[in-house]
């Protein structure tokens, strides 16, 4: 069939706002984060290695260092008089021998409990880390004990903002080029980059989300990213996420893919085949004998 001239047009208007809006795309911006003396992929110990020791704690992120992780993973809250710990929970019942929310009580009322009194390695026959004095940590303490380390920090839901204590915080350690903010919450991490543009941020559910359509169906060269860092499980909500394809298409806008959470070798070989960044683990000590670190 012959194109009318106004159809031809049309196709050529089209045409041109697609190519338009290719060459208008940016991929992520750069941040000192990822630099080039790292090795890849980034063992990243989830939660400090909550497969080996009580996750988010103190204790966890020594021994992680120990084993010569690259980066620490970890979770914050804010508690009722507003300093930032570190716990996955929004309260401390599943973790600790204490109950309640965590931002309806002070720090001392936290340090009080045992923060490695429900951790177990067998489904709750032992507790081995019951009455070892580990406690619960706060942010402040991590940047204290290793201000050379990378990390990934979450911001957790939350009633109270706590996105400019954390950013104050980030600046007095000075770990601006240190840290990766992660959060579930588009909104937070809107919030965070407004307040801390000089801090890296990986996509919230929505970018992601975006992101991962586009790249279904090959336009993922259209998306100017506002992050560094896609973090993705493998799948979610039946959808396939973490393919080889996925992988290029991340890596062609500039962005690390880093995912979680990943505690099989054979799993971990195949994501390394793949290119993949980093893997989030709760057993670095099985990913660190697989690259033979």
């Amino acid at each position: 069939m012959k194109l009318k001239p106004w159809h031809k047009i049309i196709a050529l208007f089209l045409l041109v706002i697609i190519f338009s809006l290719r060459f208008m795309s940016l991929p992520a911006p750069e941040y000192p984060y990822y630099s080039s003396g790292l090795k890849y992929p980034l063992v990243i110990a989830h939660q400090g290695g909550d497969g080996l020791w009580p996750g988010d704690t103190l204790f966890a992120y020594q021994k992680a260092a120990e084993l010569g992780v690259d980066v620490l993973e970890m979770d914050i809250h804010i508690t009722k008089d507003g300093v930032l710990i570190l716990m996955h929970d929004e309260a401390v019942d599943r973790t600790t021998d204490g109950t309640g929310e965590i931002e309806s009580v002070t720090l001392a009322e936290l340090k009080q409990l045992d923060a490695g009194y429900d951790w177990t390695p067998d489904e709750g026959k032992t507790f081995p880390f019951r009455g070892q004095g580990i406690t619960v940590t706060t942010l402040e303490e991590v940047f204290q004990t290793f201000p050379e380390k990378l990390m990934t920090i979450e911001i957790k839901k939350s009633n109270a903002s706590m996105i400019k204590p954390f950013c104050d915080l980030i600046r007095q350690y000075n770990m601006q080029d240190k840290v990766i903010t992660a959060s579930f919450y588009d909104d937070k991490l809107k919030e965070f980059r407004k307040e801390c543009p000089e801090v890296a941020t990986s996509s919230a559910k929505n970018e992601t989300t975006v992101f991962v359509l586009l790249s279904k169906v090959f336009l993922a060269g259209f998306y100017s990213p506002d992050f560094v860092s896609l973090q993705v499980p493998e799948e979610s909500g039946g959808i396939t996420v973490m393919t080889e394809s996925f992988v290029r298409a991340s890596h062609s806008r500039g962005l690390a893919v880093e995912v979680w959470t990943i505690n099989d070798p054979e799993t971990m070989k195949k994501l390394i085949e793949w290119g993949v960044d980093g893997i989030m683990t709760d057993r670095p000590d099985l990913m660190i004998e697989l690259l033979g670190r």
